[in-house]
């Protein structure tokens, strides 16, 4: 009986990993969802939206992007993370989730390198560092100079605690020698929001999520956090160049799945988000909303992650930053 038994099983076990490959070949047989960990209208979303719809057309499947916005990206994070791993329920993460926020949470329910499998890196952004128009500065250095005037009395939004705008906005206080109050958000937009209603000052937001407040003068845009100059604003020095030497801070996109997603379909998914990078309009919508587009194989993607988490952590730690 034992043998029949251990025969019985090992043909199942035979039968399932002969079935995995077609199971790929006809994988997806219903709607994907990308879940964005912020709310609508920011650059998670609007990067998930553009890649989403590409993606949507070459596997001729309905591709579905989800808000679950909250715990700087926790929320939405740990939801894909205890989602069944069968390739349709995937997280359009980034720096904050996948490299800062084990350093900056007390608890993080979540292990990004035991519960997720890179798909692919999708770009990286730059952050732009605007201010309302009433406020009275032309420049880093007179925003600077008015910071010290009046410690404590200017403030600074952002996308949630741990997100790039958050660190920033913490990199600059240390960087510049100034007390400003931090105000955080469930994501970039009602952050963006508040800027342009005047009741918050400054704010650290990707070049794809403030570029149409820079254009119509909603906003004033007084320096960008890379070490060289944006396509899409070529006059805006850089925050090195305005005279915080060193100064660098990105936002980068990637695309994870539950662990114990099928090696199959985490490959086949890789080949479209690389493909769907390629597409000339999605090309030219992404650079223009200043995205450097990657389209990374998943091994690279997981190096990246591994070589950006104790960078991020540093910087974390450095500034004593930390969330109960």
């Amino acid at each position: 009986m034992r043998k029949v038994l251990h025969s019985l099983m090992g043909a199942i076990a035979a039968a399932s990993f002969a079935l995995t490959p077609a199971l790929a070949d006809s994988y997806p047989t219903r709607p994907i969802t990308l879940v964005v960990a912020f709310t609508p209208g920011g650059p998670s979303d609007i990067l998930a939206r553009i890649v989403g719809q590409k993606i949507a057309e070459i596997l001729d499947q309905t591709v579905i992007v989800e808000n679950k916005p909250g715990a700087g990206g926790n929320v939405a994070a740990t939801a894909v993370a205890r989602a069944t791993p069968d390739g349709y329920t995937l997280l359009v993460g980034n720096n904050s989730i996948l490299a800062t926020n084990t350093a900056l949470y007390s608890h993080v329910s979540f292990d990004v390198e035991k519960d997720f499998i890179p798909i692919s890196l999708i770009g990286s952004q730059a952050n732009i560092l605007v201010v309302n128009p009433k406020l009275p500065v032309k420049s880093m250095t007179e925003l600077i100079a008015l910071a010290k005037a009046s410690p404590g009395k200017l403030s600074y939004s952002s996308s949630g605690y741990g997100a790039a705008a958050h660190l920033s906005g913490e990199l600059f206080k240390s960087d510049a020698h100034v007390q400003i109050v931090h105000v955080p958000f469930k994501g970039a937009a009602p952050a963006l929001q508040e800027l342009v209603a005047g009741r918050v000052d400054l704010m650290f937001a990707t070049t794809a999520s403030v570029a149409p407040f820079i254009t119509s003068g909603t906003l004033r845009a007084l320096a960008v956090t890379t070490l060289t100059r944006v396509p899409a604003f070529p006059d805006l020095p850089t925050m090195d160049q305005a005279g915080l030497k060193g100064f660098e801070a990105t936002t980068w996109h990637g695309l994870v799945a539950p662990a114990g997603t099928p090696p199959e379909i985490i490959t086949k998914l890789n080949a479209v988000v690389v493909k769907a990078l390629k597409d000339d309009k999605v090309r030219e919508r992404l650079t223009g909303l200043g995205v450097e587009i990657v389209g990374s194989t998943q091994q690279e993607f997981a190096a990246y992650i591994k070589s950006e988490t104790p960078k991020w952590t540093a910087l974390v730690r450095s500034l004593g930053a930390k969330i109960d």
